[in-house]
């Protein structure tokens, strides 16, 4: 069986407090997979970084490492930024599988559950 290790990709901020939501995203990971290592890793302005988060992961035990890209859309950090440091991951670690899903704002059901928390009744 391959361990797995979720690393939460975000762009980063030079903010500390930027980082809470990112962190609680990873943080519910953990509690619903306990055996699974996860991380958060980021572009740039914050570290990790994501070859480090990647190391960590390895020396865990990690043989497969998916990444949750927490952007908004595809532009051009997920199209194009991303997909360019996976590739070099994956040609650094060749017997890794590496997993990217899709960004977190492109799966119907965050855009639904912010469809619903846009039009609760709050009063």
């Amino acid at each position: 069986m391959n361990k797995l290790a979720v690393i939460v990709f975000a762009h980063g901020s030079r903010d500390p407090l930027w980082r809470a939501p990112v962190e609680a995203v990873a943080s519910r990971i953990a509690q619903q997979a306990p055996g699974t290592f996860v991380s958060c890793a980021y572009l740039e302005l914050c570290t990790p970084e994501l070859p480090d988060a990647v190391a960590k992961a390895l020396a865990a035990g990690a043989q497969r490492v998916r990444v949750l890209p927490l952007f908004f859309g595809m532009g051009k950090h997920a199209r194009e930024d991303l997909p360019a440091l996976m590739a070099d991951l994956q040609t650094e670690h060749p017997d890794v599988r590496f997993e990217l899903m899709r960004p977190a704002g492109e799966d119907e059901r965050l855009t639904a559950l912010l469809a619903d928390l846009a039009l609760e009744d709050r009063s």
